[in-house]
């Protein structure tokens, strides 16, 4: 968990998560809901805090180093 790749996986996957609940809220927000900026930015907040909490907690599920939960393997190079 305190090496640079864990941290980049995890913020990228934290924006990617608040992006796209961002989407969500919006086509929510048009369609069955109606939030002003301040509940959409709360939800989104949110979203990308759960992901980053998730990323903490797979730490030390899959392969080290990294925030994913699942092991990943070395993909053969394309020599």
């Amino acid at each position: 968990m305190f090496t640079a790749t864990f941290w980049k996986d995890a913020a990228e996957r934290a924006v990617k998560t608040a992006a796209q609940s961002a989407i969500g809220v919006f086509v929510a927000d048009t369609t069955i809901l109606s939030l002003d900026w301040e509940q959409a930015g709360g939800i989104v907040g949110t979203a990308a805090i759960v992901s980053l909490l998730t990323s903490i907690a797979s730490s030390k599920i899959g392969t080290p180093g990294t925030a994913s939960a699942v092991v990943t393997h070395d993909e053969p190079s394309a020599e």
